[in-house]
């Protein structure tokens, strides 16, 4: 079995989800994956690499400061999984709950299902970005929201699709991710949840025929800010009258920035309890 490393550091939450973010960003990416766990005291930071890795670079790439101790060690694969497993424990977010199958058969009768192993792909429902969107859509679904339409535009693993899907019988729902791998994994995902119907397809944005035209109930946009603002024009003529976006993938400093490319495409911004110093946001179209 071949040897990997693992790269940990522990912060404020703040200092390491910036260096997060920076990781989400870079391409090519600085590293096999990365999980931020925000459940502990300090927060922690796994980067896992394939070789050993230049501290320094990563530094420079990451901003991890240097002032942060950052510890590299190797570690077989074996018990990467091992050790990867035991941080995922189950999140409930609303009447949702996440969990990897190492779980299954420890989750309570009652709950709306979504079985999302980790892996490379965002959104194992572990991060509080993918946490605050299900909470969001809960609570429309508790106002008695029933959408027809949905996207869920850079699916990562689809867990968000595979929400709508779950509760919405009748619903025609759309996913779609920028990385091939990814729709592959979100594919995969709803098959094994029992929501093969999702369409899950490879798409730059909007940029895509069958996005051509259409217009959504509710979309959901768990990113970043950068392309969050960037796609606020096209997400806004993308929603019906009516239709809503629930926006993540922000922290708590960028959310005014993000707010007002919303508020500028036209739409009425609501914001909702930060998580862990990331935010979600939902814009309504009149």
């Amino acid at each position: 079995m071949s040897t990997l490393w693992r790269l940990t550091a522990q912060a404020d939450f703040k200092t390491l989800a910036d260096a997060a973010e920076r990781l989400d960003e870079a391409y090519p990416p600085l590293a096999l994956s990365w999980s931020l766990f925000d459940d502990t005291d300090p927060a922690r930071l796994d980067v896992l690499f394939d070789t050993p890795p230049d501290e320094a670079q990563f530094r420079a790439a990451s901003g991890l400061p240097t002032d942060i101790l950052a510890e590299i060690r190797p570690v077989p694969n074996e018990d990467w999984v091992r050790i990867s497993l035991e941080g995922l424990k189950p999140v409930e977010a609303g009447r949702f709950i996440v969990f990897g199958e190492h779980d299954r058969d420890q989750i309570p009768a009652g709950k709306v299902k979504l079985e999302i192993e980790a892996g490379p792909a965002f959104g194992t429902g572990h991060h509080g970005t993918t946490r605050g969107c299900l909470l969001a859509y809960d609570a429309m679904l508790e106002a008695g929201e029933r959408p027809a339409t949905v996207f869920d535009l850079g699916c990562g693993t689809a867990a968000l699709a595979i929400a709508a899907a779950k509760t919405l019988a009748d619903a025609e729902i759309l996913a779609s991710d920028i990385d091939p791998e990814a729709v592959e994994e979100s594919q995969v995902n709803c098959d094994k949840n029992g929501t093969p119907d999702v369409d899950c397809f490879v798409a730059e944005g909007l940029d895509h025929a069958k996005l051509k035209g259409r217009q959504f109930e509710l979309i959901f946009a768990n990113i970043l800010a950068g392309p969050l603002v960037a796609l606020a024009p096209g997400i806004a003529n993308a929603l019906t009258p009516g239709g809503k976006v629930i926006l993540s993938g922000l922290l708590s400093e960028q959310e005014a920035w993000v707010r007002e490319a919303y508020e500028a495409a036209g739409l009425t911004v609501q914001r909702r309890e930060p998580i862990e110093g990331w935010e979600t946001l939902i814009a309504v179209k009149a």
